[in-house]
Order: C-alpha cells, then sequence, then structure tokens
C-alpha cells in the first residue's frame, strides 16, 4: 500500500508560508493542515496569523481553532489530529499540504514522537508552583542543568514544553534528548515534501516589523481585550506567547504601546532565529525564497507527479 503523499511548507515566522500555501493548495487540489501551535486555540486570531474566513475559503484548514485559550494542547494530540485529517483527506482524494512553523509538530507528525513516561498531573501541578514562587526562568534553569540539550531548545517563558520535559526527566531518569536519541525519528508513515522558506535577515526583519504594526491596525489590542473579559486570563499559557504577552503588559500598564510593539518585534525575531536553528537540523530540507514560487511549484508537481489543476 502507497505511503499517502504530504507535502510540508515550513520556514521563520513571517516568510510568506500562508500565502504561497493557499496558491499551490488551490493548484493541486489539496486541503491544509495547520502546523502552528497558537492557531489551536478559538478567539486568538489575529495574534497568531490565524487564516482569514476569506482564506480558509480558498483552501479548507485543519487543526485550528480545536481547544478553548484554557485547554491543554500539546504535540501528542496535534499529531493524532493531523494523522486523522490526513487519513480523511487522502480517503477524499484531496492533496495534503502541512504548513507552519512549529517544528516539533512537523517532526513529529512526519517521522513520529517517541513514547515517554505519561503525563502525572499532580508533578505538573507542583512544577507549576515552584516557577510562580521562584519566578520566570526557574524551571529552564533546571532544566539546563539536567538536560541541556533540550533547554537550549527551549524559549524560557515556554512552561509547557519545560514541564514536559522536566516531568520526563523525573519520572524516568532519563533526559529528554536522550529519549529522543534512542527514538530517532525514524518512523515515515508519509511521502513527504519537505520545503522551507528562507529570507535574509534584514529583510526579514523589516516584514516581522510591518507584521506587528499591522497586528495592532487589525484590532489586537481589542481582541486582547476582549478574550480576557471572556474569563481567559494572563496565567494562561496562550498568554504567555509572542503578541498577547505584549498587549497583556499594555493593557495592564507595565508598557507602552510603542513599547509592545517594539517587545513584540524583538521577541518574533528570536522565535525565528530559533525556528532556523531547528529547521536546519531537520534532514532533506529543500530551501527556497519566496520569490522562487515557480520553482516550488516545480518540485511539488514532480513529487505529486500530478499536472496541476487548472
Amino acid at each position: 500500500m502507497e505511503k499517502p503523499q504530504v507535502v510540508v511548507i515550513t520556514g521563520p515566522t513571517a516568510t510568506g508560508k500562508t500565502a504561497l500555501a493557499l496558491t499551490l493548495a488551490q493548484r493541486y487540489n489539496a486541503e491544509i493542515i495547520s502546523a502552528d501551535s497558537r492557531q489551536v486555540y478559538r478567539h486568538l486570531d489575529i495574534g497568531t496569523a490565524k487564516p482569514t474566513a476569506a482564506e480558509q475559503a480558498q483552501a479548507p484548514h485543519h487543526v485550528i481553532d480545536v481547544v478553548n485559550p484554557n485547554e491543554h494542547f500539546d504535540v501528542a494530540r496535534f499529531r493524532a489530529l493531523g494523522q486523522e485529517a490526513i487519513a480523511a483527506l487522502t480517503r477524499r482524494g484531496k492533496r495534503v499540504f502541512v504548513v507552519g512553523g512549529t517544528g516539533l509538530y512537523i517532526r513529529a507528525l512526519t517521522r513520529g514522537l517517541f513514547v515517554g513516561p505519561q503525563a502525572d498531573p499532580a508533578l505538573r501541578q507542583r512544577l507549576t508552583a515552584q516557577e510562580t514562587a521562584h519566578g520566570p526562568g526557574f524551571l529552564h534553569n533546571w532544566l539546563r542543568r539536567v538536560d541541556a540539550d533540550t533547554a537550549c531548545r527551549l524559549h524560557p517563558n515556554d512552561r509547557t514544553r519545560l514541564i514536559r520535559a522536566l516531568e520526563v526527566w523525573l519520572l524516568s531518569g532519563k533526559p529528554m534528548s536522550a529519549w529522543q536519541r534512542e527514538h530517532g525519528f525514524r518512523e515515515q508513515p508519509f511521502s513527504t515534501l519537505l520545503v522551507s522558506l528562507v529570507l535574509e535577515r534584514e529583510v526579514l526583519a523589516w516584514r516581522i516589523q510591518q507584521r506587528c504594526q499591522q497586528m495592532i491596525r487589525a484590532g489586537l489590542v481589542d481582541e486582547v481585550r476582549r478574550v480576557l473579559a471572556m474569563g481567559f486570563g494572563e496565567p494562561l499559557p496562550a498568554f504567555r506567547t509572542i503578541g498577547y504577552a505584549q498587549i497583556v503588559d499594555l493593557l495592564h500598564g507595565r508598557s507602552t504601546l510603542e513599547e509592545a510593539v517594539a517587545n513584540m518585534a524583538a521577541a518574533t525575531r528570536q522565535l525565528a532565529k530559533r525556528q532556523l536553528t531547528w529547521l536546519r537540523a531537520e534532514p532533506k530540507v529543500q530551501w527556497y525564497t519566496p520569490a522562487q514560487e515557480q520553482d516550488i511549484d516545480r518540485v511539488v508537481q514532480e513529487f505529486l507527479g500530478k499536472t496541476r489543476n487548472t
């Protein structure tokens, strides 16, 4: 039995993944699976650069708006939802495009996920309480002492993944990085083409600045205010992510609008750097600039082995 074909379009934030994916999806009768760890949250639209209703009308999207901001979501659940979507699309004769910049999600979906210790809710609560008591950076510093390889890949504010990494170490006595090396991400459930967009650093920095300003013009402040009014508070993981954390600071008087935009742009540049570092470690990535759309179209067509829809 032939493996389902999956085209992955990834790259650092603000490189134009969505626009490219929409164009190609229409050409190849494809639907899109979002590989973005924040677009899974309902109500968080502008700050996650979630595809608009008009964009979703051009090509249906999957694995977006699946949980509320106060619900837990992790890579295992993403993988399960992604696999379900791929199976359903394949049955309907649709092409599959996976689009996003969350490298761990893409790796888990296309190359498997190691099976470590099961989640321990009580332990997670204790780790969360320790971070709250000792202040930001406590969990990251702890993880750096016991699993430096994993710590260097995680942002100090990424509490969800920091807790999982410490949970794995505390329950098994073995660092998560060791589990991952043993697993090797050698599973190949799909036939996969991995395309990554890349831009010169100065150009990407300019695009990030423009995107942050556009999010403000599009109503990001009102979006955050509205979601907070719904009862989804500041401690939630969703509100510690880029864009939302800075606007929460603004709304609580901890920064000005100018400072919030500058902080958001700086944090987004750091995210793009981490995304690029992650992607460079992935095998078989084909790199292109957004201007090379014709070249990307050609390799996609060759991979799919089918003339595009006209």
